[in-house]
């Protein structure tokens, strides 16, 4: 295996994390400030999340494939999926734990709701929702290596071939990326939620 092979399956399986991370965030957020925001709505809102959440990864990959075939896409569309459920729940749950009396206050300001959102709960409700999203990608990370299974490619493929062709240079290399990019992820991640808590 070349160091070019190494640098494309690096490639693709960062372009699927960080593809899936973003989107999955995006979904969450807005269905977490939803769920926050609905009285009776609240319940089928968290049940939806909660079911997409139970599946597990490589059964929502493989509901993908019927859908969207083989590759890229599909991956992309599970991955999503299971991001989006952590980033919901947390963001359900930050924005039900703000103090009522900075609602209030703003309020009494003349603060419009979609302003009272933006300006007063949105900055308090933030660090809590980031961490919702280190969970989702501590998830997106740990299971983008099961999208190789739907023709994804990433470095999964490196794992998988390299058990399938007893090389287990290939399979360690491919093992020690993941590991590598995980141990990043997260002091990164962590790194801007001490920055954000500390603005706040």
């Amino acid at each position: 295996m070349s160091w070019a092979d190494l640098g494309m399956s690096v490639e693709t399986y960062l372009a699927l994390a960080v593809s899936a991370l973003a989107l999955g965030a995006v979904a969450g957020v807005a269905l977490g400030t939803a769920a926050a925001h609905t009285g009776a709505g609240r319940i089928p809102l968290v049940a939806l999340v909660n079911i997409g959440r139970a599946v597990p990864s490589l059964a929502l990959l493989t509901f993908m494939v019927p859908v969207l075939g083989l590759g890229f896409a599909p991956a992309l569309a599970a991955l999503a999926i299971l991001a989006t459920a952590p980033v919901a729940i947390t963001t359900d749950v930050a924005f039900r734990n703000v103090s009522p009396a900075a609602i209030d206050a703003a309020r009494g300001l003349g603060m419009t709701g979609a302003q009272t959102l933006l300006r007063v709960e949105w900055p308090l409700a933030f660090p809590v929702i980031f961490t919702g999203v280190r969970t989702a990608a501590t998830e997106v990370i740990a299971s983008a290596v099961l999208a190789a299974f739907i023709g994804a490619g990433g470095l999964g493929e490196l794992i998988t071939t390299g058990l399938q062709a007893n090389e287990p240079q290939r399979l360690w290399t491919g093992v020690a990326a993941i590991a590598i990019i995980a141990v990043l992820a997260e002091f990164g991640l962590a790194l801007v939620q001490r920055r954000v808590r500390g603005a706040v």
